[in-house]
């Protein structure tokens, strides 16, 4: 570069306003949780949220009977072996409140992560939300089964796709490997 030649001046980024109604709604939550529930994003028809497991029965609860979010649309987990870690991810909805009908409300947490699990008799437990969402029934039976996270209050922890007698690591687990290759 000569020293005629100048190099461009970064131009700072603008600031995102973030949408408004989405917004309210995650500064109701962090004014009542405070840091317990950590806001992670605000997009439009989108927050997350994620909250400790000790902490997820009173945000869930709070969720449904102050904001709104009368059921959970599915769950999922992720495995972070690394981490020793594994999140279980809740995406609440409304079907009782018109201006939440499109919302998706991401609620996650964390459960230790056993190396060699054994669902319900090791550290990888999270307390249920059916008794605060119904409709995640079936979604924590598969989280159990796939992942190896016992949901302590569900009230039914058993296998719902594999054979009762499975002895291998949950499928869902990174480590998990197909026999045979």
């Amino acid at each position: 570069m000569s020293a005629q030649e100048t190099k461009p001046v970064a131009q700072p980024e603008p600031v995102k306003e973030l949408p408004k109604f989405e917004k309210s709604i995650a500064d109701k939550i962090e004014k009542k949780f405070g840091s317990k529930a950590k806001i992670e994003f605000v997009k439009e028809n989108r927050i997350r949220i994620k909250v400790s497991k000790e902490d997820i029965l009173d945000v869930a609860k709070f969720l449904r009977d102050e904001m709104h979010y009368d059921h959970a649309e599915s769950v999922t987990g992720v495995d972070y072996p690394d981490e020793k870690e594994i999140e279980v991810v809740y995406h609440l909805g409304s079907y009782t409140d018109a201006e939440l009908a499109k919302q998706v409300l991401t609620l996650a947490t964390r459960a230790p992560r056993e190396d060699n699990p054994n669902p319900g008799s090791d550290n990888t437990k999270l307390p249920s939300l059916r008794d605060i969402f119904y409709s995640v029934e079936f979604h924590e039976r598969e989280c159990f089964e796939m992942l190896g996270v016992y949901f302590d209050g569900h009230p039914d922890n058993r296998r719902l796709l594999l054979p009762e007698d499975w002895a291998d690591l949950p499928p869902m687990r990174k480590d998990f490997k197909l026999k045979g290759r």
